[in-house]
């Protein structure tokens, strides 16, 4: 009997740290397209910071929308499948449906300082039971039929965002 239909969210952090290729790439463009777009809330060039600049600005909000749009070609290059979530197998297993993007820090000229999140977001999922440190879930929530099933450990940044039960609960 089943727990209920879930929807997992892991939050992949990149920063200067980052050694996975694609990782690298959306951490040179989004620093690149922060630069230029931070330009349009300091005008006069004295606010270096994200955090500076949304404390002068509350405009600059604008900055999260504004700066994903340079890791949108590389998200879509995922062709729906969350990174680094894999199955029992060591297959990624994971399909997403959305995503949101999230500017931790930057600094204008110190790309160091740059770190920023993606939060991954699945599709349903039936989630079937808990064994041990993993889920046992299925991609196919239609409670009427044969399921196959992945086991998906649990780890850090990978959280259940939503839970609807499908019976009652032992």
């Amino acid at each position: 009997m089943s727990k209920g239909i879930i929807q997992l969210c892991y939050r992949k952090i990149i920063d200067a740290n980052s050694t996975k290729l694609w990782d690298k790439y959306v951490f040179d463009d989004t620093h690149q397209e922060f630069f230029m777009q931070a330009q349009l809330y300091h005008q006069e060039g004295k606010l270096k910071t994200y955090h500076e600049i949304l404390e002068k600005n509350q405009q600059a909000e604008k900055l999260q929308f504004l700066v994903s749009t340079a890791a949108v070609g590389y998200i879509q290059q995922l062709n729906g499948i969350v990174p680094e979530i894999t199955n029992a197998f060591g297959k990624l297993c994971l399909s997403f449906e959305n995503f949101r993007f999230e500017i931790i820090q930057s600094h204008i000229s110190d790309k160091q300082q740059h770190k920023i999140a993606i939060y991954f977001y699945s599709k349903p999922l039936l989630w079937i039971d808990t064994i041990a440190n993993q889920l046992l879930v299925s991609h196919s929530t239609d409670l009427q039929e044969e399921h196959e099933t992945d086991l998906i450990a649990l780890q850090p940044l990978l959280n259940i965002s939503s839970f609807k039960a499908t019976s009652i609960l032992n």
